[in-house]
């Protein structure tokens, strides 16, 4: 069997738009044939939900997510094309399984795009103190703050966080066989979490 490389991973993701553990799967299937790995997404239908990533998404429900105990809540709203794919069972599970993800989940922000710049810069200053002060070398610094950047992003971006449901997959990956299943794009807009006391 080939090797996998993360740069095949990406460039595969880079070309089709699909989640980064799809194009991993797409190439062991594959056996590192890139164009076989190509025609495996298309046909699942992944790389089709990339493209309506594009088109406007103008429809959809606010839901709500409260816990039980009634201490912890969660308003999100997600968005479609049409009124007629928002009342869908599909469209309607996944809001669900997004706001029940962010009570559980707590992310700061929908993206990484999101998070406040000055506020990164300063947790890359505070990642590069740590690694050398811990006697790591010079030249392997930045490599360890890119790290421990990208694990802090999946820790905080939704988007980036492993699904509470289903830990192998990420909500970004979720939501492209979402959009793939019901055949719109579908963004999450915004969200507002709540807990008594905080």
């Amino acid at each position: 069997m080939a090797d996998i490389t993360a740069s095949m991973v990406k460039e595969l993701r880079d070309k089709t738009g699909a989640g980064m553990m799809d194009c991993k799967k797409a190439l062991q299937e594959a056996e590192g044939d890139f164009d076989k790995a190509v025609e495996l997404l298309r046909k699942k239908g992944i790389a089709k939900a990339a493209k309506r990533a594009e088109r406007e998404a103008n429809e959809g429900v606010v839901t709500a997510y409260i816990h039980p105990g009634s201490k912890l809540g969660v308003l999100v709203e997600i968005n479609c094309e049409t009124d007629f794919v928002a009342k869908t069972e599909d469209f309607q599970n996944f809001a669900k399984n997004v706001a029940m993800h962010i009570a559980a989940s707590n992310p700061l922000a929908i993206k990484r795009e999101d998070l406040d710049s000055e506020f990164i810069r300063k947790e890359k200053e505070i990642f590069k103190e740590q690694a050398l002060s811990s006697g790591k070398p010079e030249h392997i610094v930045d490599k360890i703050v890119e790290g421990r950047l990208e694990k802090y992003y999946s820790e905080v971006c939704l988007l980036e966080q492993p699904y509470v449901k289903d830990p192998d997959k990420t909500v970004k990956e979720l939501l492209v066989e979402t959009i793939a299943k019901v055949g719109e794009n579908i963004t999450i807009k915004r969200f507002a979490r709540f807990r008594i006391g905080e």
